[in-house]
């Protein structure tokens, strides 16, 4: 045991810490030698964080439901690097399909150091037409799959005393607006989940936290507004405009990698400056 700066800390975990204030700025961002599980990574802002975490270095194990898209976002992923990369179908609003999910990535790669739950729906329904069963789907595949994911995944991470936990939140998840109750429970569900979990985790070096998109132009959004409301939506924010996917990529590769090792039970909100605005 030794002491580092009055806190009392285990061998392990000093030399890593000593390993880490050595580092060099750009090696802090390199993933290569990681493994990254993204849920909802066939598209939109999974494909794009994965993406990232590709060009960074680390092998890939997407999860979606569609085979064929699957394939087609993998191919296009790993173009360009040296990572290798794998996929697994799922439907995860199905426990055991969940459960399979993580089995899968462990046996594929015998490892997984980075678990991005991005996978989500939005069902919107005013709380007093809110059906049960798309209640249940929603908090299922928003809240309880990240739950049970990070459950199953958590061990081996504290084997090597090194994970990270990124769950995908949202404004809404801040904020909301009406007939959109399911989806603001759920995404506010996952803060409460990152802090609890970040506070059972960080003396094994497991870092959890909260990516808070803000209006990105993904096929979700595009199949619930009009262009009006697509237009609303973008002058609410201080740039006037949607985000483009590829603009997560930064965020999710800081909280990815040591470079934000010393950032946990936190959310960062990527909203073009949309919550900054209180007041007409």
């Amino acid at each position: 045991m030794k002491f580092l700066h009055g806190n009392l800390v285990d061998e392990q975990s000093f030399l890593w810490l000593r390993k880490r204030v050595e580092m060099k700025f750009p090696e802090m961002f390199n993933l290569q030698g990681k493994v990254a599980l993204i849920t909802g990574g066939s598209q939109g802002l999974g494909k794009a964080m994965a993406t990232g975490l590709a060009q960074a270095g680390a092998d890939i194990f997407l999860c979606s439901r569609s085979e064929d898209k699957l394939k087609a976002a993998l191919k296009e992923i790993l173009t360009g690097t040296e990572s290798k990369g794998s996929y697994f179908v799922a439907d995860l609003t199905k426990r055991e399909e969940t459960k399979a999910l993580a089995e899968a990535a462990l046996d594929e790669f015998g490892r997984v150091d980075i678990f991005i739950n991005n996978a989500g729906t939005n069902i919107p329904e005013p709380i007093d037409e809110v059906s049960e069963d798309k209640w249940d789907q929603v908090i299922e595949l928003n809240l309880s799959a990240g739950m049970l994911l990070s459950k199953l995944l958590v061990p081996q991470m504290k084997e090597r005393n090194w994970g990270r936990i990124i769950h995908i939140s949202s404004v809404m998840g801040l904020a909301s607006k009406a007939g959109r109750a399911p989806y603001s429970a759920s995404k506010s569900g996952l803060l409460g989940l990152m802090r609890g979990s970040a506070l059972d985790l960080g003396l094994s070096n497991i870092t959890v936290n909260c990516i808070a998109p803000g209006p990105f132009l993904t096929d979700l959004p595009k199949s619930l507004l009009d262009e009006e409301a697509q237009a609303a939506f973008s002058a609410q924010t201080a740039l006037k405009r949607w985000g483009q996917p590829e603009e997560l990529m930064g965020p999710a590769l800081l909280l990815a990698s040591d470079a934000g090792s010393y950032i946990t039970g936190e959310t960062i909100v990527v909203d073009g400056g949309g919550m900054a605005k209180t007041l007409e």
